[in-house]
């Protein structure tokens, strides 16, 4: 791969094309099978094994390698097989919807019989299993609590949990602080000494593998074999065959890809396998419905249609009203249940866009006046203002940041619970830029600056906080300082990894449609271009986005810049995707631009 810099100044961006050090493996070596625009692709990914390439899901991580795994199971078993209450507490994003609607699919397949779930309310409750909640659980007659999505810093919550007599399953993918909570089973990829090797699984993911493990240990101890189930006295309401659990899998491609957690190969086979299903519409119901109020086709899904318009419609939910609406649609068993709420969720998806246009709009004035005051002598945003809406402050800081290239939090009002009643805080979401742990940047301050964060937790590139209302200047700086440290030069700079030239024989619709094929993704990107071409007609489109007539390869295409409104030059280097235009009917190829040099 090659590798463009870009500095951010005041006024202009500089330029400089180098080549990357990274050594390719030989494509010969990943199969003499394979094309050979796609066995480069692929080893400068990083990709050594053709098995890492298979989608089969025989090749699957095995789930006895989680940590936890086999207490997890144990836990569940008995559940079922006493026909104890078990309540699922789920995050308010998508892809903690998709594993409260995964466990209670999958829970239920395997014989579970009381199932409920309860999602906190972002402004009211925050993230988390928090005491508050446990006791809420409590009330509703449960007898187990299983998180899916959260609960590895839960450490009150799940005291609080088992001092009410409840048995409490954590199953979680987010960076463990350094107290576990006391579980009474724990199923994290990254908690200490788990030796599963894909520290990347989703939330959804997670649970996934725990049902995995739950049906192993079921077919172990007889419940599938009849006469076992007889010999055993086995409740009536267990499964007498094995159920198929990968007609899972459409949800845990969904909350994978919306999360944006790193494909890698474990993680594309799931997605992979999952978007297969959505193909042949073997998905639920509420999936479908989505893609249809989206006006995509499922047949013809991509991992770019669960990023770019299923998961946010259902994210829209836990950012502006009840993720209740998103989970119910992804537990629907008919369309006649489902469409109402996909149609529900499309509309708050539309608020949302205006709410986030009109908080975005402000950010923008707000990161100017810092950049002018301080001179690029700061080495990260922290913004704020009283308008700011906390569901939509992630999203903004992530446009901030893809602006200014450097680690940006963005703050909205919001209030705390606390024996004394209420009080006003500010909760914060932060994105960043490779090469900075935003998670380990907040413990780090979480150290030094002891009290300073009320909350943190998250992951390398997002993460988010809670701090006390008169405590932004000094995280601003803290964070700056971290920064600093951290980045040196790197700051204020952006990266963009392309994959050299397109080859001009593979500069065609065969190319495109064999690219679209793949999953890419976080950590797996899409394959960008360089390419010299001219520009033969220029205009702006939607007030905002660049639309381009060029030549290149001696061919004509349309090509499109979206948030980009400077004219080119006749002549430029342009880095791209390339993509399938189906605008007027029929297919043709169209470039999405990147960059220029």
């Amino acid at each position: 791969m090659s590798v463009i810099k870009t500095r951010a100044t005041n006024t202009r961006l500089i330029w400089q094309l180098e080549q990357s050090s990274l050594e390719a493996v030989d494509p010969s070596s990943l199969s003499k099978g394979l094309h050979p625009l796609m066995a480069r692709l692929f080893s400068s990914r990083a990709v050594t094994r053709y098995e890492d390439l298979n989608p089969d899901l025989k090749y699957l991580l095995p789930p006895e390698s989680l940590l936890g795994m086999a207490r997890a199971a144990a836990l569940l078993l008995d559940a079922i097989h006493q026909g104890k209450k078990m309540c699922i507490v789920a995050d308010y994003d998508c892809d903690g919807a998709s594993a409260c609607a995964l466990a209670i699919r999958g829970l239920r397949m395997l014989g579970a019989q009381h199932l409920s779930y309860l999602v906190p309310d972002r402004v009211v409750d925050g993230y988390g299993l928090n005491p508050e909640i446990a006791r809420r659980v409590a009330l509703t007659g449960a007898q187990v609590l299983i998180t899916v999505d959260n609960g590895i810093a839960s450490v009150e919550g799940v005291q609080t949990a088992k001092e009410l007599g409840l048995q409490v399953l954590i199953t979680d993918h987010h960076l463990p602080a350094q107290t576990l909570p006391s579980a009474h089973a724990i199923v994290n990829p990254n908690q200490p000494q788990c030796t599963f090797e894909s520290k990347n699984l989703s939330g959804v993911g997670v649970m996934f593998y725990v049902l995995l493990g739950l049906r192993a240990l079921m077919r172990e101890t007889g419940y599938f074999d009849d006469a076992r189930r007889r010999a055993q006295n086995l409740p009536p309401h267990t499964p007498r065959t094995q159920p198929k659990l990968d007609t899972l899998l459409p949800l845990v491609a969904l909350g994978s890809v919306a999360d944006v957690v790193v494909l890698d190969a474990n993680n594309r086979r799931l997605v992979e396998q999952g978007l297969r299903r959505i193909r042949t519409l073997n998905m639920p119901i509420g999936i479908k419905c989505l893609f249809e109020v989206c006006g995509k086709d499922p047949q013809a899904a991509t991992a770019q249609d669960l990023g770019y318009f299923i998961g946010p419609r259902i994210n829209a939910a836990g950012r502006l009203a009840d993720m209740t609406i998103g989970i119910e649609c992804l537990l629907s068993e008919t369309f006649e249940a489902a469409y109402p709420l996909a149609s529900e969720l499309n509309k708050i998806n539309l608020e949302r866009r205006s709410v986030e246009a009109a908080m975005l709009e402000g950010a923008w004035e707000v990161a100017e006046q810092k950049s002018l005051l301080q001179h690029n002598k700061n080495h990260a945003f922290c913004l704020f203002d009283e308008s700011f809406h906390e569901g939509v402050v992630g999203i903004v800081a992530s446009r901030i940041k893809d602006h200014y290239h450097m680690p940006t939090f963005v703050f909205a009002p919001s209030q705390t619970s606390t024996t004394g009643g209420t009080v006003r805080v500010l909760k914060g979401s932060g994105r960043s830029v490779a090469g900075f742990h935003l998670r380990d940047a907040l413990d780090l301050i979480s150290k030094q600056h002891p009290g300073l964060l009320v909350k943190f937790g998250g992951h390398a590139m997002a993460a988010g906080c809670t701090i006390e209302e008169g405590s932004l200047g000094e995280f601003e700086t803290s964070l700056s300082e971290v920064a600093r440290s951290w980045l040196g030069s790197a700051q204020g700079s952006l990266e963009v990894w392309t994959d050299g030239e397109l080859e001009r024989q593979y500069f065609n619709l065969e190319t495109a449609q064999m690219l679209q094929s793949q999953v890419w993704g976080q950590g797996f990107p899409a394959p960008l271009f360089v390419g010299s071409c001219e520009i033969l007609r220029q205009r702006i489109v939607g007030e905002k986005h660049l639309s381009l007539r060029v030549l290149i390869h001696n061919q004509e295409c349309d090509a499109i810049w979206f948030n980009h409104t400077d004219s080119l030059a006749r002549h430029v280097q342009l880095v791209y995707k390339l993509e399938i235009d189906t605008w007027s009917g029929s297919q043709k190829l169209k470039l999405h631009i990147e960059a220029f040099v």
